[in-house]
């Protein structure tokens, strides 16, 4: 009886399960397919589709190196150099670990291959699939504060006993401050290109569809071992100043304090309860800061285990969520940062353009924030997150863009739209002072006819926003306050803020095709 393994290209750790299911390498064939007909579903940005094939191949070189018989091919699409092989080495059952994406999962079941396919629960994540629908079941709300914590205790991570250490569970009142004066961030651990990673670049410039973003410089780590020394270099050097400045935006500065290990744990080739107990053995012997520890270990354990849980708990209908009913079309921006001249919106996207990476506020505050409060289509912003960001799946993005940055599934995951108008862009980031809008001004009045900084179109979106949602967010309690400014506004400076997004609107769609920008 010989065995089949197919890794996956999310699948890229030597302990997932679908190789640890077999105890010997005798019989047992290993593929790795990197298909062309996947990769056009979106215009994927090149250097995530150069991370993940360099990794796939890499890791095929690490597998012969450990002993397994292993297959790297590429092809148009999956199922044909999966019969090929089968039949070749006469395979009797063909094993493959459970995709996080349900669509793939669904691509895996309609194949028609020769021989059983034995789906294997998926191990790269803390929490399994089950435990989590054992967690969710019976309760009224999925809070995420509740799921944090319960990790907490469960894995035994930061506690003292039965007590969180520091007396507290959660520090983020403690991480949002902005840096002053001259910055000495820490250098991330990058990485030249190696062979496999050129042949890789030249194949994916030579691919003749649309594509996104910068292929070069590349400098994303490819390999478990790359991956681990920029987890090591993070704690050494980031790691102790990451809580103080985790949400704080800087012009030129890509990363900050981050750690920019999401790739790579998506990937598989870090584990993440082993990044979590590296950071917690660190604060321990280094005698770090707790906000800065607790502040990332809440990401990993907090966030990023509950926005999969989730997405696998929600039924197909949650991708086409769109409670606030909105419909706008993308703006040709996003594709193209040169194409707006809004700042804060230019200094992410075109970072986003050129490394396939932003971090979390950039992404909640900045894009989310424009796009939900200018109302964008859920679906379109969704899938240029997923095609745009270096560390995007399916998972991954719909519950994160869909579900906390556009509030489009009415509350099932976050407890308030993450909604702001420019003055949160300027108390946590410079973006405001080189920006030819004012962050002061809601709409442009009589007494600032002539000013030559006209208003900021996150202020009047967001008024807007509120304005045009009013009876539907009063059912959000944590909404209610802010509601009430609506009140101290008069019905004239609101219909003022209104005309104006629709004029934004109306100026952005005509001028598409040209790529004229919006300022007045």
């Amino acid at each position: 009886m010989n065995i089949g393994i197919w890794v996956l290209g999310d699948q890229i750790n030597i302990n997932q399960a679908a190789l640890q299911s077999c105890t010997e390498k005798d019989n047992i064939f290993v593929i790795i397919i990197e298909s062309l007909e996947h990769i056009q579903i979106r215009p994927y940005h090149q250097q995530k589709l150069v991370l993940i094939w360099s990794a796939m191949r890499h890791f095929a070189v690490e597998l012969r190196q450990a002993g397994w018989q292993v297959t790297h091919t590429k092809s148009t699409d999956f199922e044909t150099p999966l019969k090929q092989w089968i039949e070749t080495n006469k395979i009797t059952e063909l094993r493959v670990m459970k995709p996080n994406d349900k669509p793939f999962l669904e691509v895996i079941k309609n194949l028609q291959i020769p021989c059983d396919i034995t789906i294997i629960p998926n191990n790269l994540f803390i929490w399994h699939e089950t435990e989590f629908q054992a967690w969710a079941k019976n309760r009224k709300r999925l809070l995420m504060e509740d799921f944090y914590r319960e990790g907490r205790k469960r894995f035994k991570i930061l506690m003292d006993q039965n007590k969180p250490l520091g007396e507290r569970w959660n520090f983020d009142k403690e991480n949002r401050k902005y840096p002053k004066g001259k910055l000495n961030t820490p250098k991330i651990l990058w990485f030249k290109p190696d062979e496999i990673t050129r042949e890789v670049i030249n194949q994916v410039k030579s691919l003749n569809f649309t594509k996104y973003g910068e292929i070069e410089p590349f400098r994303w780590a490819v390999t478990r071992q790359q991956a681990l020394q920029v987890l090591d270099n993070f704690i050494k050097y980031s790691l102790p100043n990451f809580g103080d400045y985790q949400d704080a935006m800087v012009t030129g500065e890509e990363n900050l304090w981050h750690s920019l290990l999401s790739p790579y744990i998506n990937l598989g080739l870090l584990h993440p309860l082993e990044v979590i107990k590296k950071v917690e053995s660190a604060y321990h012997n280094q005698q770090l800061k707790l906000n800065s520890i607790e502040g990332f270990i809440r990401q990993i354990l907090g966030w990023r285990e509950y926005m999969r849980g989730v997405y696998l708990l929600m039924n197909d209908e949650y991708s086409q969520s769109n409670w606030f009913n909105h419909n706008q079309p993308l703006p040709e921006f996003f594709w193209d940062a040169n194409k707006t001249d809004m700042n804060c919106l230019h200094q992410v996207l075109i970072q986003v353009q050129n490394t396939g990476y932003a971090h979390h506020i950039q992404r909640l505050m900045v894009l989310s924030n424009f796009a939900l409060i200018s109302g964008i289509s859920p679906q379109e912003i969704e899938n240029w997150f997923h095609a745009a960001f270096i560390d995007a799946y399916n998972w991954v993005m719909q519950t994160n863009v869909l579900g906390m940055g556009l509030f489009a599934d009415g509350g099932i995951l976050a407890s308030k739209p993450y909604a702001a108008s420019a003055n949160y862009i300027n108390k946590m980031s410079d973006y405001c002072k080189d920006c030819v809008y004012n962050w002061k001004v809601r709409v442009t009045s009589p007494q600032h006819k002539g000013n030559n900084s006209p208003a900021c179109p996150f202020n009047y979106f967001y008024w807007d926003f509120l304005a045009r949602h009013r009876d539907k967010l009063k059912s959000q309690g944590r909404m209610n306050f802010v509601l009430a400014n609506l009140d101290k506004m008069d019905s004239e400076e609101l219909e003022n803020i209104h005309l104006k997004a629709e004029k934004w609107h109306s100026q952005k769609t005509s001028c598409r095709s040209q790529g004229i920008g919006n300022r007045e």
